[in-house]
Protein backbone atom coordinates (compact mmCIF):
# COMPACT_ATOMS: atom_id res chain seq x y z
CA UNK A 1 0.00 0.00 0.00
CA UNK A 2 1.35 3.33 -0.95
CA UNK A 3 1.40 6.14 1.20
CA UNK A 4 1.51 10.38 0.52
CA UNK A 5 0.12 13.48 1.23
CA UNK A 6 -1.77 16.06 -0.97
CA UNK A 7 -1.53 19.44 -0.52
CA UNK A 8 -5.55 20.96 -0.57
CA UNK A 9 -6.90 24.32 0.46
CA UNK A 10 -7.12 23.28 3.80
CA UNK A 11 -4.16 21.77 4.13
CA UNK A 12 -2.29 18.73 3.48
CA UNK A 13 -4.48 15.51 3.41
CA UNK A 14 -3.07 12.34 3.51
CA UNK A 15 -4.24 9.43 0.79
CA UNK A 16 -3.26 5.76 1.64
CA UNK A 17 -3.79 3.71 -1.97
CA UNK A 18 -3.67 0.27 -2.19
CA UNK A 19 -3.75 -1.58 -6.15
CA UNK A 20 -5.11 -4.47 -7.02
CA UNK A 21 -3.33 -7.65 -8.09
CA UNK A 22 -4.46 -7.07 -11.72
CA UNK A 23 -5.16 -4.08 -13.77
CA UNK A 24 -7.68 -2.08 -12.11
CA UNK A 25 -11.33 -2.15 -13.07
CA UNK A 26 -12.55 0.94 -10.91
CA UNK A 27 -11.68 3.28 -8.22
CA UNK A 28 -13.33 3.68 -4.92
CA UNK A 29 -12.27 6.82 -2.89
CA UNK A 30 -12.86 6.09 1.15
CA UNK A 31 -13.45 8.86 3.87
CA UNK A 32 -12.96 8.30 7.18
CA UNK A 33 -15.83 9.31 10.54
CA UNK A 34 -15.89 13.16 11.84
CA UNK A 35 -13.12 11.80 15.14
CA UNK A 36 -12.07 8.37 13.38
CA UNK A 37 -9.41 7.25 11.23
CA UNK A 38 -9.08 5.74 7.79
CA UNK A 39 -8.31 2.05 9.78
CA UNK A 40 -11.89 1.66 11.28
CA UNK A 41 -13.21 -1.53 10.90
CA UNK A 42 -16.12 -1.34 8.42
CA UNK A 43 -13.50 0.68 5.81
CA UNK A 44 -10.82 -1.98 6.14
CA UNK A 45 -13.31 -4.89 5.43
CA UNK A 46 -14.49 -2.87 2.44
CA UNK A 47 -11.06 -1.97 1.08
CA UNK A 48 -9.45 -5.69 1.43
CA UNK A 49 -12.51 -7.08 -0.24
CA UNK A 50 -13.07 -4.31 -2.97
CA UNK A 51 -9.19 -4.16 -4.45
CA UNK A 52 -9.44 -8.08 -3.84
CA UNK A 53 -12.18 -7.63 -6.99
CA UNK A 54 -10.04 -5.67 -9.00
CA UNK A 55 -10.57 -1.79 -7.58
CA UNK A 56 -7.75 0.82 -6.97
CA UNK A 57 -9.16 1.77 -3.37
CA UNK A 58 -8.01 5.08 -2.00
CA UNK A 59 -8.51 6.06 1.36
CA UNK A 60 -8.30 9.90 2.32
CA UNK A 61 -7.17 11.36 5.87
CA UNK A 62 -8.51 15.02 5.64
CA UNK A 63 -6.65 17.81 7.04
CA UNK A 64 -7.68 18.24 10.49
CA UNK A 65 -6.92 15.04 11.24
CA UNK A 66 -3.59 14.97 9.58
CA UNK A 67 -2.98 17.82 11.86
CA UNK A 68 -4.02 15.83 14.98
CA UNK A 69 -7.08 17.23 15.41
CA UNK A 70 -10.47 15.52 16.41
CA UNK A 71 -13.10 17.81 16.22
CA UNK A 72 -14.01 18.10 12.36
CA UNK A 73 -14.25 20.87 10.47
CA UNK A 74 -16.69 23.16 8.94
CA UNK A 75 -18.57 20.97 6.11
CA UNK A 76 -17.08 23.64 3.62
CA UNK A 77 -13.70 22.87 4.33
CA UNK A 78 -14.46 19.62 4.55
CA UNK A 79 -15.65 19.19 0.89
CA UNK A 80 -12.84 21.61 -0.55
CA UNK A 81 -10.22 19.12 0.96
CA UNK A 82 -12.03 15.92 -0.20
CA UNK A 83 -12.31 17.41 -3.86
CA UNK A 84 -8.87 19.11 -4.12
CA UNK A 85 -7.33 15.23 -3.53
CA UNK A 86 -9.95 12.99 -5.56
CA UNK A 87 -9.66 15.45 -8.54
CA UNK A 88 -5.65 14.47 -7.46
CA UNK A 89 -5.78 10.96 -7.51
CA UNK A 90 -8.21 10.41 -10.19
CA UNK A 91 -7.66 8.37 -13.20
CA UNK A 92 -10.30 9.06 -16.13
CA UNK A 93 -10.16 5.66 -17.54
CA UNK A 94 -11.59 4.24 -14.68
CA UNK A 95 -14.95 4.32 -12.76
CA UNK A 96 -14.91 6.92 -9.98
CA UNK A 97 -16.60 5.90 -6.70
CA UNK A 98 -16.92 7.89 -4.05
CA UNK A 99 -17.82 6.84 -0.44
CA UNK A 100 -16.84 6.81 3.28
CA UNK A 101 -18.28 6.06 6.88
CA UNK A 102 -20.61 8.58 8.78
CA UNK A 103 -19.19 12.08 8.01
CA UNK A 104 -17.69 10.76 5.08
CA UNK A 105 -20.46 9.61 3.83
CA UNK A 106 -22.04 12.59 4.19
CA UNK A 107 -19.03 14.36 2.23
CA UNK A 108 -19.37 12.20 -0.66
CA UNK A 109 -22.85 12.23 -0.74
CA UNK A 110 -22.55 16.19 -1.27
CA UNK A 111 -19.94 16.25 -3.72
CA UNK A 112 -20.11 13.34 -6.30
CA UNK A 113 -22.13 15.12 -8.57
CA UNK A 114 -19.69 18.27 -8.94
CA UNK A 115 -16.74 15.39 -9.24
CA UNK A 116 -18.92 13.32 -11.82
CA UNK A 117 -18.83 10.26 -9.91
CA UNK A 118 -20.41 7.19 -11.02
CA UNK A 119 -21.47 6.52 -7.39
CA UNK A 120 -21.61 6.43 -4.27
CA UNK A 121 -20.85 4.29 -0.93
CA UNK A 122 -22.35 5.46 2.46
CA UNK A 123 -21.45 3.79 5.25
CA UNK A 124 -23.37 4.59 8.70
CA UNK A 125 -24.74 7.67 7.20
CA UNK A 126 -25.89 9.52 9.92
CA UNK A 127 -29.23 10.84 8.87
CA UNK A 128 -30.05 12.90 12.10
CA UNK A 129 -28.46 13.78 14.92
CA UNK A 130 -29.12 11.12 18.05
CA UNK A 131 -32.69 11.95 19.30
CA UNK A 132 -33.27 14.70 16.61
CA UNK A 133 -35.31 12.62 13.64
CA UNK A 134 -36.65 16.46 12.59
CA UNK A 135 -33.53 17.19 11.68
CA UNK A 136 -32.93 14.72 9.03
CA UNK A 137 -30.32 15.00 6.44
CA UNK A 138 -32.05 12.79 3.84
CA UNK A 139 -31.49 15.46 1.37
CA UNK A 140 -27.53 15.20 1.31
CA UNK A 141 -27.78 11.71 0.02
CA UNK A 142 -27.69 12.48 -3.73
CA UNK A 143 -30.59 11.65 -6.61
CA UNK A 144 -29.66 10.46 -10.11
CA UNK A 145 -27.01 8.85 -8.90
CA UNK A 146 -26.33 4.55 -7.83
CA UNK A 147 -25.56 5.28 -3.97
CA UNK A 148 -25.51 2.53 -1.07
CA UNK A 149 -25.91 3.09 2.05
CA UNK A 150 -25.33 0.46 5.03
CA UNK A 151 -26.83 0.98 8.58
CA UNK A 152 -27.26 -0.72 11.54
CA UNK A 153 -30.47 -1.75 12.48
CA UNK A 154 -29.48 -0.24 15.76
CA UNK A 155 -27.92 3.06 14.58
CA UNK A 156 -28.48 5.75 16.71
CA UNK A 157 -28.46 8.49 13.74
CA UNK A 158 -31.01 6.68 12.28
CA UNK A 159 -31.69 4.89 8.42
CA UNK A 160 -32.61 6.16 5.61
CA UNK A 161 -35.12 5.68 3.57
CA UNK A 162 -34.20 3.83 0.15
CA UNK A 163 -35.21 6.35 -3.04
CA UNK A 164 -34.64 6.78 -6.52
CA UNK A 165 -30.95 5.45 -7.13
CA UNK A 166 -30.67 5.46 -3.67
CA UNK A 167 -30.48 1.70 -2.16
CA UNK A 168 -30.25 0.77 1.67
CA UNK A 169 -28.70 -2.20 3.20
CA UNK A 170 -29.98 -2.35 6.60
CA UNK A 171 -27.57 -5.00 9.02
CA UNK A 172 -29.27 -6.81 11.69
CA UNK A 173 -27.80 -5.81 15.33
CA UNK A 174 -25.53 -3.74 14.18
CA UNK A 175 -25.06 0.09 15.50
CA UNK A 176 -23.16 3.11 14.07
CA UNK A 177 -19.56 1.47 13.92
CA UNK A 178 -21.25 -1.53 12.00
CA UNK A 179 -18.72 -3.74 13.45
CA UNK A 180 -20.90 -7.00 14.02
CA UNK A 181 -20.51 -9.38 11.12
CA UNK A 182 -18.40 -7.20 9.19
CA UNK A 183 -17.96 -9.91 6.67
CA UNK A 184 -21.27 -9.70 5.78
CA UNK A 185 -21.33 -6.06 5.69
CA UNK A 186 -18.39 -6.37 3.26
CA UNK A 187 -19.98 -8.72 0.89
CA UNK A 188 -23.04 -6.96 0.80
CA UNK A 189 -20.83 -3.46 -1.06
CA UNK A 190 -19.03 -5.95 -3.26
CA UNK A 191 -21.71 -7.28 -4.29
CA UNK A 192 -23.49 -3.77 -5.34
CA UNK A 193 -20.34 -3.13 -6.95
CA UNK A 194 -20.36 -6.32 -8.72
CA UNK A 195 -23.74 -5.60 -10.19
CA UNK A 196 -22.43 -1.96 -11.29
CA UNK A 197 -19.36 -4.26 -13.07
CA UNK A 198 -17.14 -2.20 -10.28
CA UNK A 199 -15.49 -5.14 -9.54
CA UNK A 200 -14.23 -8.08 -11.28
Amino acid sequence: MRSFEIDTPRGPARVQVMDPAGPPVSMLVLGHGAGGDVDAPDLTAVRDLAAAGGARVVLVTQPYRVAGRRAPAPAGHLDEAWTAVVNAVRDDTLALIVGGRSSGARVACRTAVPLGAAGVLALAFPLHPPGRPERSRAGELPGGLPTLVVNGDRDPFGVPEPAGTVEVAVRPGAVHDLRRDLPATAEVVAGWLRRHDWLR
